[in-house]
């Protein structure tokens, strides 16, 4: 999520936040390393936007809270993109496979238990739509994990896509920093946007950023892969989705009706 001064208030944008700080470090962070011109085309030509690439512990951070692993990187899907208008449902070329399917999420214990107040309304939420995938919550194992971002992270969440095998991407990382005292509905609505992420939903707002996170307009970029507009969701602004890019403390983002259409047509 990004955080932005706007004079005397505070906004706090995306999936993704830059640290603005005087303080010199000792060591150089590893979302501080420069990010290879060869591998901001290998990201361009999936698809996805390029500007502010940072190194995140799984791969890369593009967009604000999507990881691209090493391994998506040299693999570049078939599947052409479909754009038909500026703020829709996008899906990635990756989707969850072998349904009707049950994916099981845990938050590690090392989170408060807040995590998991917020996990469970975020599972009710999925499950009540009658999707061929349900999600549960364990306390071991896990088709995804939810844990904590390394202390200093530059992301307040973070996630990524599915496999090329067709399961779900298997981490969310959150920032304890800001997401322990922040509004328990705003949490579920980032954990319900970055699950989206894990079952291959892209940002509805991908191809404008700035409708969602505010500043100048912000093109991420069309390539010939990586986003595939979802028939039956709007072409004009969609100004309550679940996947849009930003959001602010105290917003609640629950499925609205273009939403649901976009995962009944997917799953």
């Amino acid at each position: 999520m990004r955080k932005i001064l706007f004079k005397t208030s505070l906004i706090v944008c995306s999936f993704t936040l830059i640290l603005l700080s005087c303080k010199k470090d000792a060591s150089v962070k590893e979302s501080a390393l420069p990010v290879s011109e060869d591998v901001l085309t290998k990201i361009a030509a999936l698809g996805f936007g390029n500007k502010d690439v940072v190194k995140h512990e799984e791969g890369y951070l593009v967009e604000g809270d999507i990881v691209i692993t090493d391994e998506q990187l040299k693999n570049r899907p078939e599947s052409s993109l479909l754009r038909v208008g500026e703020e829709e449902q996008y899906r990635t070329n990756n989707l969850v496979t072998s349904l009707p399917r049950n994916i099981t999420v845990r938050v590690r214990s090392s989170l408060p238990s807040r995590y998991v107040t917020a996990l469970n309304s975020t599972i009710s939420r999925y499950n009540a739509l009658g999707l061929r995938i349900t999600f549960s919550r364990v306390t071991s194992g896990g088709d995804i994990v939810i844990s904590a971002a390394p202390s200093g992270a530059g992301y307040l969440a973070s996630a990524g896509f599915p496999t090329s095998g067709g399961s779900p991407y298997n981490s969310v990382r959150v920032n304890r920093a800001y997401l322990d005292s922040w509004d328990i509905n705003t949490v579920t609505s980032i954990l319900a946007h970055e699950i989206g992420h894990c079952i291959g939903f892209r940002h509805t707002d991908y191809m404008a950023r700035q409708y969602s996170c505010g500043g100048s307009p912000v093109n991420e970029g069309a390539s010939n892969v990586g986003a595939v507009h979802i028939p039956g969701t709007p072409t004009g602004p969609d100004p309550n989705s679940w996947m849009l890019a930003c959001i602010g403390n105290g917003v609640n983002r629950p499925f609205n009706t273009n939403d649901r259409t976009a995962l009944n047509y997917l799953y």
